[in-house]
């Protein structure tokens, strides 16, 4: 018997209390986004929110510890590749208070976009744009029960301009993110999300 992969749900309350966060696997702790996403993490996590990630090393490293600083909860998502050489796989040093094993890289992609209620995409390579294209069409595809984005840091201005400029965009699909530059303005971007969700669509707490 065929097994199907288990398409995302859309959100079913306005609260947001599960944020994902994604980044760079290829980053050490000296590198300034590895502390960047260290202290992102570390705010959600004061806050009361539980951090999820793909329990890779780098960036996904950092979140987990962030949060983990100051006794949050952690999430992570993994599977071990056997035939993807370039894939970085579970990071030993990345322990989270759960681990939700996948069987490949889509099931694992989609484990994430479940679990979460929102989505911080920091800098990274093609599997972070992957991430972030992923949940981007998805809380487009469930506009109104839809999951936000936040987009970390000045770069993403360049980014979202060439993108608005060159491809057909529609204003929903650009009122589904933010951009912001450090973790305070993240948390503010993250309540007025929570605000607007409840407003348009009626979401309870959860």
């Amino acid at each position: 018997m065929k097994k199907s992969l288990v398409f995302p749900s859309p959100k079913k309350h306005c609260t947001l209390d599960r944020i994902a966060l994604f980044g760079s696997a290829d980053v050490d702790k000296e590198h300034p986004l590895y502390k960047e996403v260290f202290k992102v993490a570390r705010s959600l996590a004061y806050y009361g929110k539980t951090v999820i990630n793909g329990g890779g090393p780098g960036t996904m490293e950092a979140a987990t510890l962030g949060a983990e600083s100051v006794d949050g909860k952690t999430i992570t998502l993994s599977f071990a590749p056997l035939d993807m050489p370039e894939f970085e796989g579970q990071a030993s040093s990345n322990i989270a208070d759960l681990d939700i094993k996948a069987s490949n890289y889509i099931e694992r992609m989609f484990g994430l976009m479940e679990q979460a209620d929102a989505f911080v995409c920091f800098q990274g390579g093609t599997g972070t744009l992957s991430e972030w294209a992923t949940a981007w069409l998805l809380s487009y595809l469930h506009y109104g029960h839809h999951k936000p984005i936040v987009l970390y840091g000045e770069f993403w201005h360049e980014v979202m301009r060439v993108i608005n400029d060159s491809f057909l965009i529609g204003q929903k699909e650009r009122s589904i993110y933010r951009i912001v530059k450090n973790e305070v303005e993240t948390l503010q971007v993250l309540q007025q999300f929570e605000e607007e969700l409840a407003e348009r669509c009626g979401l309870p707490s959860r």
